[in-house]
């Protein structure tokens, strides 16, 4: 497997070197240009540092998968799950995926397409208290 290495910056600015496969570069490329509506409607509010002054970026590349959304200096990934996630065997895929994120020391948050339309203030605020803990977390270490 041909891999290509995601440099992320923690606050002690040591590199640390994330791996993915080449082949979900393309695919991430097309995920962003046919986004649903819920990661649209969410990106507003993530894009340009526009959350305490981290950056986020949509549809990255990391190890085998593509995270919605992604924070590196916080290593946070924000995943949306849309109907998809209600087929048989998606929760097991989707615990699995968290595992191995978790495994390369990212944190992984998780809201319901629906929620982000219902209640958008709320998931904006779940994401700010993990920025904040986050942020907190790695200035200690």
């Amino acid at each position: 497997m041909e891999l290509l290495y995601l440099l992320s910056l923690n606050s002690s600015m040591r590199r640390e070197i994330i791996p993915y496969r080449s082949k979900l570069k393309e695919y991430a490329r097309a995920l962003r240009n046919n986004s649903t509506k819920s990661e649209i409607r969410l990106w507003r509010y993530l894009k340009g540092t526009q959350r305490l002054g981290y950056d986020f970026h949509r549809q990255k590349p990391i190890d085998n998968y593509i995270a919605d959304f992604y924070c590196s200096e916080l290593k946070l990934v924000i995943e949306l799950d849309g109907i998809t996630h209600i087929f048989e065997g998606a929760k097991e895929r989707d615990r699995i995926r968290t595992k191995r994120l978790n495994e390369l020391g990212i944190t992984v948050i998780r809201f319901d397409d629906a929620f982000v339309f219902k209640n958008i203030d709320f998931v904006l605020e779940e994401i700010d208290e993990m920025i904040v803990k986050l942020a907190r977390e790695s200035s200690v270490s």
